[in-house]
């Protein structure tokens, strides 16, 4: 069977290995804004890789981009066999509408839980109820239309089922781009070492790794804390974050009562994510997550292959997927995520071995294979169900 023709339609960012693993499954036509494709750096990664798509880029601002996509979907959209859509909120809004006017069937997707996404605004004070009321209705209204209107709807793990199941009756479990368990694999003493010397890192520090980028949802303020009072107790670590926000990464660490930080918390720009990230995974001793909401926390999945310790906050899909695998504490625990770190080194082969059995969680149910595998089948499903009848919805397997 031929690969069916898919357009993936982005409002805003989306991974590069996720467009690359699409590539190889379907005859790929990327829809994007042309300003931030090119700003954000994909249009060089998508050049860089070689991965054989179309592009259409779509010049203007956000309502410019909507009103030019709305018509380049509706002349186009019968070309394509699926119509793949970031999100249930405005961005697959056009995708949905006009799939389902001109026939064309649309999947939406589901990384994150938008409403709690959106309360961690409120949450850190950068608005205020009235404004938190009103914007929760508005994403509850876009998930209800999306929701109704897509073929299916992938979600990320188990947590997101549940709360995609609201608006959403047909769904799919997805791995997104998953991970690469042979790019992300346990390294040896001496690898580990040179990881640390190809970068820049001193070799014996104890260095916790928070690998995210820093929005509203995440809680740099916790694994700073975490590790100063980690080394007030004796633990010479050092924190490294590596993201597109690390200028504000910085500033909030400045920002706390703590001394001589610039001494132990780096911040550096975004590296390549399937090339170069995997080296900061190995020279890692700990990889910290804490965040106020998290859909899954793919960072922490990609440490585990990597057979590096992790300590998260038990929140969201962490909570669902990480019990047995990683260190999990209580969200805004710094105390706590301070002693986990603390564990760790005191008992580093008992932290690998732990790792090590998430690895083989990961390898299971989340590697890159599985999960663009599984999405084939979905893809194939519902080109054939538009084809020749309505497909029924099937629940694939994550975690």
């Amino acid at each position: 069977m031929p690969k069916p023709k898919l357009l993936f339609f982005v409002e805003g960012f989306t991974d590069i290995r996720f467009v690359t693993g699409l590539a190889g499954i379907a005859d790929l036509t990327l829809c994007v804004p042309e300003g931030h494709y090119r700003s954000s750096g994909l249009r060089d990664r998508v050049i860089a890789s070689g991965a054989r798509m179309a592009v259409v880029e779509i010049p203007g601002g956000r309502l410019s981009f909507q009103a030019r996509s709305f018509g380049w979907l509706w002349r186009h959209a019968r070309q394509f066999d699926v119509i793949l859509s970031q999100e249930l909120l405005r961005g697959s809004l056009n995708a949905t509408v006009v799939g389902a006017l001109r026939g064309t069937p649309a999947i939406t997707t589901m990384a994150l839980d938008p409403v709690a996404y959106f309360r961690c605004r409120h949450t850190r004070g950068q608005i205020g109820t009235l404004a938190r009321i009103g914007g929760e209705t508005i994403i509850r209204v876009l998930m209800a239309i999306n929701g109704r209107l897509s073929t299916t709807c992938l979600v990320l793990g188990k947590y997101l089922q549940e709360v995609a199941s609201a608006c959403c009756s047909r769904t799919d479990s997805w791995g997104y781009y998953g991970v690469d368990t042979h790019a992300f694999a346990p390294a040896s003493a001496a690898e580990r070492l040179a990881a640390r010397r190809k970068w820049g890192l001193p070799p014996d520090k104890f260095i916790v790794f928070l690998s995210s980028r820093i929005s509203h949802e995440k809680d740099p303020e916790t694994v700073i804390r975490a590790t100063a009072l980690a080394r007030a107790r004796g633990l010479d670590a050092l924190l490294l974050n590596l993201s597109g926000g690390f200028e504000q990464f910085l500033s909030i660490a400045r920002s706390l009562p703590f001394k001589d930080v610039d001494e132990w918390v780096i911040g550096r720009d975004a590296v390549h994510p399937m090339t170069e990230v995997p080296d900061f995974f190995k020279a890692a001793d700990v990889v910290a997550q804490a965040s106020l909401a998290e859909g899954l926390g793919l960072s922490t999945l990609e440490a585990l292959a990597c057979g590096t310790p992790v300590v998260a906050t038990e929140v969201g899909g962490m909570a669902a997927t990480l019990p047995g695998f990683a260190r999990l504490v209580p969200p805004g625990d710094s105390e706590a995520m301070a002693e986990q770190f603390l564990w760790i080194d005191r008992n580093r082969d008992a932290a690998r071995i732990q790792a090590l059995e998430g690895r083989t969680m990961v390898q299971r149910d989340w590697s890159r294979e599985k999960s663009f595998a599984d999405l084939a089948l979905v893809l194939e499903r519902v080109a054939v169900g538009a084809a020749g009848g309505p497909a029924t919805a099937r629940t694939v397997a994550h975690g």
